[in-house]
C-alpha cells in the first residue's frame, strides 16, 4: 500500500468526545501554506486550495483522511501527534485481503475500505490476510448476516474467524480507538426494566446481570461485540456509539447474549 499526497476531503470521527485540531501543510516537515481545520471538510481543495497535503500536526482529537472529496477512496486513520511527510500516515491505513480458497491460494481482493457490497470480487471467501486495522466482515451485503470482529493476523480457512460458511458480502472497518469504554445494557426493549453499565470485557453476562436476555443498549464510549454464548462463543454483534433500542437493531432475531467485550486495537 502506497503513501497517498492527495488528500481531498478529511473528517472528525466519533466516540473521542473532547475537542478537534489539526494542522495541515502543503510542504514536507510542516512547511509551507498551512492551514487549522476544526470540523469535517468535504473539499480540502476548495478551502485549502492546495492539491497536495505533504505534512500534518494533529493536536486533538482523531481524524481521517480521505483520497477523494466526500469521503470517498483510500482512508488514512491520524492519532494526535507530527506527521513530518505523507508516508507518515501510510502506516495507519488499514488493510484486508480476502482470498477464495483455503490458505491464501485463487482470487483475492485487497480492500482499504468500508464496501457494502463484494460479490463482484469473489464468489465465495476460505481464507483472510489482516495486514492492519480491526475489520467487521458480514456475511451479506450491505452489513447484514453473520458477523465475524477480525483483528490483525492469518486466517487460512473460514473456521479460524469462527465463520458458519466460506459467503462474505460486506466489510467494515474498526476505526482506532484509545478512549475510555462505557456502555449500559437493558434487559428490555426502548431501555427498560434491569440494566447494568459496563466499562470492562465480561466471560460470563448470566453471573454479572443475572439475566440471559439484553433487549437494549446504549453505548456511550467505545466499540463493543456481543457474543450469543459465555466467554465469547457463537453469534458476533458489532456495536458503533449509540443507541439500540431492541436487539433487531444489532442485527440479531434473539435477545440471547452470552458475554460481550470492548474491541481493542491490536499492535
Amino acid at each position: 500500500m502506497g503513501f497517498n499526497n492527495c488528500i481531498r476531503s478529511c473528517q472528525m470521527f466519533p466516540p473521542y468526545r473532547g475537542a478537534y485540531r489539526m494542522r495541515i501543510y502543503n510542504r514536507p516537515e510542516m512547511s509551507g501554506h498551512m492551514m487549522e481545520f476544526m470540523d469535517d471538510c468535504p473539499n480540502v481543495y476548495e478551502r485549502f486550495r492546495h492539491r497536495d497535503i505533504f505534512s500534518s500536526n494533529v493536536m486533538e482529537g482523531y481524524w481521517v483522511f480521505y483520497e477523494h472529496p466526500n469521503y470517498r477512496g483510500r482512508q488514512y486513520f491520524l492519532r494526535p501527534g507530527e506527521y513530518r511527510a505523507c508516508n507518515d500516515w501510510a502506516c495507519h491505513n488499514p488493510m484486508i485481503i480476502f482470498y477464495e480458497d483455503k490458505n491464501f491460494q485463487g482470487r483475492h481482493y485487497e480492500c482499504s475500505n468500508d464496501c457494502a457490497e463484494m460479490h463482484n470480487h469473489f464468489s465465495r471467501c476460505n481464507s483472510i490476510k489482516v495486514d492492519s486495522g480491526c475489520w467487521v466482515a458480514y456475511e451479506k451485503p450491505n452489513y447484514t448476516g453473520y458477523q465475524y470482529m477480525l483483528n490483525k493476523g492469518e486466517y487460512p480457512d473460514y473456521q479460524r474467524w469462527a465463520g458458519f460458511n466460506d459467503c462474505i458480502r460486506s466489510c467494515r472497518m474498526v476505526p482506532p480507538y484509545r478512549g475510555n469504554y462505557r456502555m449500559k445494557i437493558y434487559e428490555r426493549s426502548d431501555f427498560r426494566g434491569q440494566n447494568m453499565e459496563m466499562m470492562e470485557d465480561c466471560p460470563d453476562l448470566h453471573e454479572s446481570f443475572h439475566s440471559r436476555d439484553i433487549s437494549s443498549a446504549n453505548v456511550m464510549e467505545g466499540y463493543w461485540i456481543l457474543h450469543e454464548h459465555p466467554h465469547y462463543r457463537g453469534r458476533q454483534y458489532f456495536l458503533r456509539p449509540g443507541e439500540y433500542r431492541r436487539h433487531s437493531e444489532w442485527g440479531s432475531s434473539s435477545p440471547t447474549i452470552g458475554s460481550l467485550r470492548r474491541v481493542t486495537e491490536t499492535p
